[in-house]
């Protein structure tokens, strides 16, 4: 998806837990009728691990005549991931990738030295309402890997990890957790995983990743005696073991993995340990250098002016 114009995420207010690090409110802004939440990057926290961005989309219904139309755009230095709670997007990218992302699916996206995609609402769908309610994030590469080529891979729901034992169950979508082990490759150690709680469960949070935080989607959870309500972004300090609890039910994306070590630089849809290299792929894409996407050839968004 394509990095909309807008303001940084705000840090919230001050809260009593030392468990959390920081708290993020994330901005909202309607893309193409529905909405969208950017929880990172910001200007206090640019990376969580490997994740320098992270996009709540709705949940929300597209009415009769309403569609997601996110036209051909490029990226570089990333890898993206799709995973979608409900309704469909057709992706299509220059590799000659056409696939219809449905729940549960993982789809990455790692565009190293260079990718465009474009994601719309499937034309099968198109004329009645469709609910749309899911999460796009990037992974920033590692050094040495940021000019891979680029790769698509999609996992299917049923290839996912799943547990669930009082009053907890989920997801592992990349990396571990509670002894399972995801097989969606990732290029630097990631952790990524759906967790939902039933009113009055609790669930640890072990500290054996570098960098962790949560996101959450749905209900409220207490940690430390703190309660954080729905689309907050909580970032835990390291090395503590965390518990998070619920006392009505909550659903919250749990992500991060090891640091980087290294910075990097995000403008547009680029990210690089490298300033000349996004000059680079700005000009690239201003020039028509990169490829064009089989059977989406028409439109492209161009490239900003700011």
């Amino acid at each position: 998806m394509s990095f909309f114009p807008g303001r940084d995420p705000e840090p919230g207010d001050a809260f009593a837990s030392d468990q959390i690090e920081l708290m993020v409110i994330p901005n909202a802004r309607d893309i193409g009728g529905f909405e969208v939440r950017r929880a990172l990057p910001t200007a206090k926290r640019r990376l969580v691990g490997p994740f320098i961005f992270f996009d709540r989309m709705g949940p929300a219904i597209m009415r009769a005549g309403q569609a997601m139309d996110v036209r051909p755009h490029p990226h570089i230095g990333l890898a993206t991931v799709t995973y979608l709670f409900d309704g469909r997007i057709r992706h299509r990218d220059s590799l000659g990738t056409e696939m219809v992302i449905a729940p549960g699916d993982v789809n990455l996206m790692t565009a190293g030295r260079g990718i465009v995609h474009s994601e719309r609402t499937p034309e099968e769908l198109r004329g009645q309402p469709m609910s749309i309610s899911g999460l796009q994030t990037w992974l920033a590469l590692p050094d040495g890997k940021e000019e891979v080529a680029p790769l698509f891979e999609n996992t299917a729901a049923a290839g996912l990890p799943t547990f669930g034992a009082d009053g907890v169950s989920g997801n592992v979508v990349i990396g571990g957790f509670q002894g399972l082990a995801s097989p969606v490759r990732a290029a630097s150690e990631t952790l990524y995983v759906s967790l939902r709680l039933e009113p009055g469960a609790r669930v640890q949070i072990p500290a054996d990743a570098e960098e962790r935080a949560i996101y959450v989607l749905e209900g409220d959870v207490v940690i430390a005696g703190d309660r954080f309500q729905s689309d907050r972004l909580l970032v835990f300090r390291p090395g503590d073991e965390i518990v998070v609890a619920s006392e009505r039910g909550a659903h919250v994306m749990l992500f991060g993995g090891a640091s980087l070590g290294s910075k990097r630089y995000i403008w547009w849809n680029f990210v690089s340990s490298s300033k000349e290299r996004i000059e680079q792929a700005k000009e690239e894409w201003r020039t028509a250098r990169f490829d064009i996407v089989p059977g989406d050839e028409e439109e492209y968004i161009p490239l900003p002016e700011n």
